[in-house]
């Protein structure tokens, strides 16, 4: 005798999930293969997703999406553990309609993740392991405390210029300023009132505590070159002309792995490092290099630029060749993607880079 079995068995079927990550809660768009299923707010915890998915869909083979941001990885990490399998997506490469672009909302956004998702319209970005993610994070340290470092230096010469206080003549270049000297000139700097005097011993104390903590920071990062996980690459990275401990470390941190690049082309769009282009019919526009691309790596990489066109010989003609031309700041990018090959070419293959000459 047959038993009647009112058990829902979602297997073999994909079941797609949207989010639109928020601090305090997320907006969810489910969808199935052929219908909308609902669209609402939960908590932001990826169990809470997980459940919901469990109970509702029993047996279902798990999608879910959300855009990179400030929530990081952690979310695509725990999703996976949960069994679910999460990408992350660049915002940018999400397909928006015009009417989505003027009537932007959580709600709208989830469910342009989920149906792109579902259409199979998203390529996922790349997610770094999460010991790459925390030395990510000891370098970037480093990066912000030099700009509070910048920023409290700025506000003590405009304490000095506002009060009228003049450098003494042993300080009349910048290139004196910040040097222990300097510093014991400040704090022996007079003013009328005692509170004139706590304004400026404030102003000094923060800016002394973050110059220690950034040298804190720089000792760690160079001890952590020293372990096995860089200390092969990070010496392949330092035999090219104008990469240093910092821009080697902000390149390995920032890209893991030089093996997820399969051309130069994709490394160069990458960093952000190619000419945005317009085209329409028989005419076309070649501009400056895109708007897109990785900030912090491209910045460091333009910045070691300038001094490789100093000590490389090969990339210090081709600069010249390049400014009987264009301008300067145009011919310093055409370096860099010169620089970005020999970055390339050590990290691919575990050879030093050789200095050469061009003829």
């Amino acid at each position: 005798m047959q038993t009647q079995s009112n058990k829902i068995d979602f297997n073999g079927q994909n079941i797609y999930a949207g989010l639109d990550v928020h601090l305090k809660d997320w907006k969810v768009t489910i969808m199935t293969e052929k219908l909308t299923h609902k669209t609402f707010s939960q908590p932001p915890k990826p169990e809470a997703l997980y459940h919901y998915l469990k109970k509702t869909f029993p047996g279902g083979t798990y999608h879910s999406a959300y855009e990179a941001g400030f929530s990081g990885y952690w979310i695509h990490n725990k999703l996976r553990n949960l069994g679910i399998n999460s990408i992350v997506v660049n915002p940018a490469d999400v397909p928006t309609t015009g009417k989505e672009i003027v009537m932007k909302d959580d709600i709208r956004d989830s469910i342009k993740i989920a149906r792109s998702l579902r259409n199979g319209e998203l390529n996922p970005i790349y997610v770094p392991t999460i010991p790459t993610l925390e030395d990510r994070t000891l370098v970037r340290t480093r990066t912000t405390l030099v700009k509070d470092l910048t920023r409290y230096k700025n506000r003590i010469k405009s304490f000095l210029y506002f009060h009228g206080i003049e450098y003494p003549e042993a300080f009349s270049r910048p290139q004196t300023h910040w040097s222990n000297r300097f510093n014991k000139w400040l704090e022996d700097v007079e003013m009328t009132e005692p509170s004139g005097k706590a304004s400026l011993n404030i102003l000094l104390a923060q800016s002394s505590y973050l110059r220690a903590s950034v040298l804190q920071t720089t000792k760690q990062i160079r001890e952590l070159a020293k372990t096995s996980r860089y200390k092969r690459q990070h010496e392949l990275l330092r035999s090219i002309p104008g990469i240093g401990l910092l821009t080697a470390m902000i390149i390995l941190t920032e890209i893991e792995t030089i093996d997820r690049f399969d051309t130069f082309d994709q490394f160069c769009g990458f960093i952000g490092l190619v000419p945005s282009t317009h085209s329409s019919g028989d005419h076309q526009v070649i501009g400056d290099i895109t708007p897109r691309g990785h900030s912090v790596l491209r910045a460091a990489i333009i910045e070691a630029t300038w001094m490789s066109a100093r000590l490389d010989p090969a990339l210090n003609k081709c600069y010249h060749d390049y400014c009987k031309r264009m301008e300067p700041n145009k011919a310093i990018i055409r370096i860099a993607r010169k620089l970005v090959s020999r970055i390339r070419f050590v990290l691919k293959n575990n050879q030093p880079y050789v200095c050469s000459v061009v003829k």
